[in-house]
């Protein structure tokens, strides 16, 4: 429901393991191109889909700040982390709402082939406009949505490209000394 008094925002969350210059490119777009105050940046403690991630979600969280800190009306919100469980989509959205208008939802192409598992998929579907960010590779039909907006992103980045060791250039360098320890002692603990 639409409060006028509210400013409207848009939701962007991920497990960002790492956050890379892809997800930035994501930010500036609909920063250009959506009717809102801010955009929400909010790391998962653990994407429900998923067992586990590379990044400690306080880690990541860190992370998001670093990469972010000088860009205006993002806002990092660490509701999901500090529930220190999986958090649907929908719980967020009711928590950002008590002092926001939730107006966009901001996901990758990656996720729409999973998109109508999430919880409360069809409540989502209905209330909100979907923001999808173009990426290689994967399907762009979503036909099945009531509305979205297409957001072309150029950048072609994979965080599991990343997570095995490669291009560190899409890494804010701020954060790729920390990234290339965390890696290395994954690697160790594998080999052991």
């Amino acid at each position: 429901m639409v409060n006028s008094t509210k400013r409207n925002i848009a939701l962007f969350g991920g497990s960002f393991d790492p956050f890379h210059n892809g997800h930035r490119d994501i930010i500036f777009k609909a920063l250009d191109i959506l009717d809102v105050s801010k955009i929400v940046v909010t790391p998962s403690y653990l994407n429900p889909f998923k067992n586990s991630s590379l990044i400690d979600p306080n880690k990541r969280l860190e992370f998001v700040r670093l990469a972010l800190d000088t860009i205006d009306r993002v806002e990092i919100e660490d509701y999901e982390i500090k529930a220190n469980r999986s958090v649907y989509t929908f719980e967020t959205v009711k928590y950002l709402e008590k002092k926001y208008n939730v107006k966009y939802i901001i996901i990758g192409a990656d996720n729409l082939e999973d998109l109508r598992k999430w919880s409360k998929f069809e409540w989502l579907n209905r209330n909100f406009i979907w923001v999808i960010a173009s990426r290689k590779g994967y399907n762009f039909n979503c036909d099945f949505l009531d509305r979205y907006i297409s957001l072309f992103v150029d950048r072609d980045i994979s965080s599991t490209e990343i997570r095995s060791g490669k291009n560190f250039n899409q890494v804010d360098k701020r954060l790729v000394t920390s990234l290339k320890e965390i890696i290395n002692k994954r690697k160790n603990n594998e080999h052991r």
